[in-house]
């Protein structure tokens, strides 16, 4: 089944002045806004970008609304581009490891973990291969900072996630609605 979902960008804070409705992926937003200050997410999963073309930071917003552009862990108010999670499932279950090429430690898990220090002896993820659903790696404990999207799959080394440091903090589950 086809994974639909709705997004609105507002210009200002609090889900004030211009806005913009989005179903879709859309890899070019700036023809419909020139800032984003906060963004209702009504239904879905859904990946924003700061840049066109689903490049520079990402950030994952969940159902919900964030009234101002921190509520996302965002850097400033510039959103160029969206893609739809379409395949967020009920099962999760993704292994790390501490060197690159799937050597060295390794931790598998199912769960989320606000902070990988509790669980994980190294501060770095150097490759990861996730076996069930989707997952965020932030860059700081309690979901802060940077976030990566790791859809099903190997990565090898961080890069292969957009990283350009190994250094995550904390782990959450994409969890479908």
């Amino acid at each position: 089944m086809e994974r639909t979902g709705k997004i609105f960008f507002y210009e200002d804070k609090n889900f004030q002045g211009h806005y913009y409705e989005c179903s879709s992926d859309c890899p070019e937003l700036s023809a419909h806004f020139s800032r984003c200050n906060s963004i209702r997410v009504e239904d879905g999963a859904w990946v924003v970008f700061e840049r066109p073309q689903y490049l520079g930071y990402q950030y994952v917003l969940m159902r919900g609304e964030y009234p101002n552009y921190q509520s996302w862990n965002g850097f400033n108010d510039t959103i160029r581009s969206c893609r739809l999670i379409r395949y967020p499932s009920s099962r999760h279950r993704i292994r790390i490891y501490e060197r690159p090429d799937f050597s060295g430690q390794m931790l598998e898990f199912s769960e989320d973990l606000p902070n990988l220090l509790e669980r994980w002896r190294y501060r770095d993820i150097h490759s990861a291969h996730v076996q069930d659903g989707i997952w965020v790696f932030f860059e700081h404990p309690n979901y802060r900072g940077r976030q990566y999207l790791l859809e099903k799959g190997e990565y090898r080394r961080h890069s292969e996630w957009g990283a350009l440091h190994s250094s995550v903090g904390s782990i959450r589950r994409v969890v479908d609605f």
